[in-house]
């Protein structure tokens, strides 16, 4: 399948499933999901492989096992290309907001945390750099970021913004247009995938695989 644009209905499909998040809504509108949505979202991973690698569309089920919202279905699709979680990734995501590119660390186990924070230490101006340059490219820095300073750190650390960071990567929107839905998509998602490359890059070397989930 060559990527054309998302298809005509994948916003309402998102839309109406807000508003009715069942099994119900799901198994009427199941088609309009598999041609609007996840057919063009692993066309779009396709064409964009050779340069950056293989890729995943993530399930559209939600885990709610220990969860207190109980809806059964994400209200986006997503789609990752990644050597390893937390490494450095490559993401797209369409929903009722639009089209989301990001990349960076999304999570990271505790072996990945301590490399970061060991790697900012030594050569956090590096990764401010990149940070800085992404931001006035138009980038959201995003993560899950402390409230106080990480334990064995001084509170004039020049780099302390970027050590309370427990997960760090940035994020992109365009609201719905008529891009979605055309060949042009795939030069949006391709154009802000190579701003990534840098950040990515310092991820994969200076973070890396978590050893506990390669085993």
């Amino acid at each position: 399948m060559t990527f054309s644009g998302f298809g005509e209905y994948a916003i309402d499909f998102y839309d109406g499933l807000e508003l009715d998040n069942s099994k119900a809504y799901w198994d009427d509108n199941k088609e309009t999901y598999l041609r609007d949505v996840r057919g063009p979202m692993e066309a779009l991973l396709a064409a964009l492989e050779k340069e950056f690698g293989p890729g995943k569309v993530f399930r559209p089920y939600r885990d709610v096992r220990f969860a207190k919202d109980k809806t059964p279905y994400k209200t986006h699709c997503g789609g990752v290309i990644e050597k390893g979680r937390g490494g450095g990734a490559y993401y797209v995501q369409i929903s009722p907001e639009g089209l989301m590119t990001g990349g960076g660390s999304f999570h990271m186990a505790s072996d990945q945390l301590a490399r970061y924070r060991a790697s900012v230490d030594a050569h956090g101006v590096l990764l401010r750099k990149i940070v800085d340059k992404l931001v006035k490219q138009g980038w959201t820095l995003c993560g899950d970021v402390m409230r106080s300073r990480p334990r064995g750190f001084a509170d004039d650390h020049p780099h302390l913004d970027l050590l309370k960071h427990r997960s760090i990567y940035v994020r992109k929107v365009w609201e719905p247009d008529d891009v979605l839905h055309e060949p042009a998509c795939l030069d949006r998602v391709r154009k802000s995938w190579r701003q990534l490359k840098d950040f990515n890059a310092w991820c994969e070397d200076h973070v890396g695989v978590s050893e506990a989930r390669s085993r």
